[in-house]
């Protein structure tokens, strides 16, 4: 017969001291899980932010690039133009304007006169900028969608969304010297280069910190204007 001493099941004390192990290893556990998924929540944020951002950039960059083709100055010497329309209202640090012949419809930017630069086909006349309403950047083109045959209404699309700002830097190059003057927050006949920035600002993560950012920045050479066009 078996004493009753050998019997008897856990204590109270010890079922409690066991619970408390365990639930302590639980939240162990569950803290660095929660952080693994906070990483993983932030790394996935990261990635979209940074495709969010070359994408606005090669989109950009593809135009203002282009910018001054088909273009020059005057009618006797042809001196290149590097299509960037002057002016605090048209072009600045937080917007641009470009022109490009395209379609070889004209020559000059002055008027009057036949050779009068003509600009009335999709592309030929665009102007990019941050709307921080709806933070997305913004791509206006007077003549952007064909309303009858031959004839172009104005088009305004949304290039990319979730942005935080836009800037536009200008380097301008005098004469043959390969210096740059800049970064201007203006352009000028003499830009023959632009950095554009663009800021992405992160959604929130749980437990990670506030107001995270994802800037990318680009380097767009004109390469229409008569500076570059001497370097060939």
């Amino acid at each position: 017969m078996k004493s009753p001493a050998k019997n008897r099941g856990f204590s109270l004390i010890e079922l409690l001291i066991a619970m408390t192990v365990m639930l302590i290893a639980l939240g162990i556990v569950s803290t660095v899980m929660a952080r693994a998924m906070a990483v993983r929540a932030r790394e996935s944020r990261t990635a979209d932010a940074l495709a969010t951002a070359q994408a606005a950039i090669n989109v950009m960059s593809r135009e203002i690039s282009n910018s001054g083709f088909g273009i020059y100055l005057n009618s006797g010497s042809k001196v290149a133009s590097n299509g960037i329309v002057l002016g605090s209202t048209e072009s600045n640090s937080q917007r641009i304007r470009v022109r490009a012949n395209l379609f070889n419809e004209g020559g000059t930017a002055t008027a009057p006169g036949p050779t009068t630069l003509s600009i009335n086909r999709p592309g030929e006349d665009v102007t990019y900028f941050f709307d921080s309403t709806t933070k997305s950047i913004v791509r206006y083109d007077p003549s952007g969608v064909e309303t009858s045959p031959g004839v172009y209404g104005p088009q305004t699309s949304v290039v990319v969304n979730r942005i935080s700002s836009v800037t536009f830097e200008y380097f301008d190059y005098n004469g043959g010297t390969s210096q740059a003057t800049g970064p201007l927050t203006a352009p000028s006949a003499n830009t023959a280069r632009i950095k554009v920035t663009v800021d992405v600002e992160l959604d929130q993560v749980s437990g990670q910190p506030n107001t995270q950012h994802v800037v990318f920045a680009s380097d767009v050479t004109l390469r229409n204007n008569n500076y570059m066009l001497t370097q060939y």
